[in-house]
């Protein structure tokens, strides 16, 4: 148990450290979570990495943080918002009211999916769902119907001066009641209900979300239905402006 405990104050000790070292600088402090099986972290510089990703929030004056402990309420209480990219493994119940709670107390945050089971939890608290299949589209190809671009997009702050982006193999998202669609596939898109990857009876066609923004008490999020849109490959032109627009988001402004 002492093991235990002094372990746990150092892990608070050195959050707080790092909290205090940001304190006298400008600009917001974002909280990347790296603790829930991620592959693709801020400090690593391959394709699919998302160094580019903390680089651009940092020439939008934006201070970035990674963490790999638990998100509880006292781990959040220091930053402006959170960015939960990629999981591979779920937030535990606690996790996700202490996410739910940063949210309505005025936090902002960003969530990308990379497989949806394992933000499935926080997803629903934010009365958003996500599709059980991968979406593909017949218009805006950019190399195979799962990468295309996505041009029907809402006058969010999100996507100012921005005419589309590309995603790369994505999910179509709720916005349930609480959350609006800001960016929608082709109406000639399709869901790949029964697994064979190729469009058939069993199979729906329409226009999908893949981005939605929202608000829950006195802070906002917003859910992408795909992380790959972020990492170092596929920042892009138009990619990158979307980055530089999350974080000015991320910051309130």
């Amino acid at each position: 148990m002492r093991n235990t405990v002094g372990l746990w104050l150092i892990v608070v000790g050195t959050l707080l450290c790092v909290q205090a070292a940001f304190a006298g600088e400008s600009g917001a402090l974002v909280l990347f979570d790296q603790g829930h099986d991620q592959r693709f972290l801020i400090e690593e510089k391959e394709d699919l990495q998302l160094s580019k990703l903390a680089d651009i929030f940092r020439t939008q004056g934006v201070n970035v943080v990674s963490t790999k402990q638990p998100l509880t309420d006292v781990a959040l209480k220091s930053f402006s918002a959170l960015v939960i990219s990629g999981p591979f493994e779920a937030l535990r119940p606690e996790e996700v009211e202490a996410v739910v709670h940063f949210v309505e107390n005025g936090g902002r945050l960003a969530v990308m999916l990379h497989i949806g089971p394992p933000l499935e939890g926080l997803l629903s608290r934010l009365d958003v769902d996500h599709s059980n299949a991968v979406l593909h589209e017949r218009n805006n190809v950019i190399d195979s119907d799962m990468n295309f671009r996505v041009t029907t997009l809402s006058d969010s702050p999100l996507l100012a001066g921005i005419k589309y982006f590309s995603l790369y193999g994505g999910w179509a998202i709720d916005p349930g009641k609480t959350g609006t669609s800001i960016a929608q596939t082709s109406t000639d898109a399709w869901a790949d209900l029964d697994g064979n990857k190729l469009l058939s009876r069993g199979d729906v066609i329409g226009a999908f979300t893949v981005a939605v923004s929202g608000k829950l008490g006195s802070g906002s999020f917003a859910v992408f239905g795909d992380d790959a849109i972020f990492q170092n490959r596929y920042l892009d032109e138009n990619n990158s402006r979307l980055a530089a627009n999350l974080a000015r988001w991320l910051a309130g402004r």
